[in-house]
């Protein structure tokens, strides 16, 4: 059984697989002085639950955007689980050429979305990522990765409006009644989810320009669903993408060794 662990920069997610069935995933927040014992506490009571034991874990794949989590997790999968970890890097992965002016600063993350959709999907392509940052991974159609576009997430953007305007409050993320605000939270409401379909639909146009053809595009991320049935560009969204990636690699790391 294949343990995925995808450490992002708000959550941590842990998948298991049996083959290439996804049987369990679950979910934490993100704190990179989490200790190796809190590990344990968290994931033990969800193992018992789900009728399983560390020792049925026999494989571990680390993808990790906070370098503060990484030697926690190494050394609570070589303590409770017995395994090692097997972090994914762009040095680690086969298959994506990367071109870059320093490929080493690419986030793991972003190279395994890109081999989850080559896999899984066609390319030329772009994936939106709804996490702490907004992204968008160009894939070439001969499954290069070109580079892409960061912009502030959602949730980001809402905490620093709250915390920089007094009088803004802290609203939920959803989509407003209407376009033009008749109240406070409903204006912000409608900033951020019509303001981000706009930098969504005006990225998109801008890499299809330069890329000189149509992409498919995927959404990833927990609030890809939200943005998605507002907007006719956004072909696919698929919400365990990175958890398909982190399979992916895996699998080719396990045949080539």
């Amino acid at each position: 059984m294949l343990l995925a662990i995808d450490i992002g920069n708000t959550n941590t997610v842990f998948a298991l697989f049996e083959g290439r069935n996804l049987t369990q995933f679950w979910r934490c927040r993100t704190e990179g002085a989490r200790s190796v014992d809190e590990y344990a506490v968290f994931l033990r009571p969800l193992f018992d639950l789900a009728g399983l034991k560390w020792t049925d874990v026999t494989d571990v794949i680390v993808s990790s955007v906070v370098p503060d989590a990484d030697l926690h997790i190494e050394r609570f999968t070589q303590k409770y689980i017995g395994r090692p970890c097997v972090f994914v890097t762009a040095e680690t992965v086969r298959g994506v050429k990367i071109s870059l002016d320093r490929p080493g600063e690419l986030g793991a993350d972003r190279i395994v979305n890109a081999v989850a959709v080559m896999a899984h999907y066609q390319v030329p392509a772009v994936v939106i990522d709804f996490g702490t940052a907004t992204t968008f991974d160009v894939i070439s159609r001969d499954g290069t990765y070109q580079g892409g576009v960061i912009a502030p997430g959602v949730r980001l953007s809402i905490e620093a409006l709250h915390s920089k305007a007094a009088k803004l409050p802290r609203v939920g993320i959803k989509k407003p009644p209407a376009v033009i605000g008749k109240n406070t939270a409903d204006a912000m409401q409608s900033g951020m989810y019509w303001g981000y379909i706009g930098l969504i639909e005006g990225i998109l146009t801008h890499i299809t320009e330069e890329m000189g053809e149509k992409p498919f595009v995927l959404a990833t991320g927990g609030l890809a669903v939200l943005y998605a049935e507002s907007t006719n560009v956004i072909d696919r969204v698929d919400e365990h993408l990175t958890l398909k990636g982190l399979l992916k690699i895996y699998e080719d790391n396990k045949r080539n060794a």
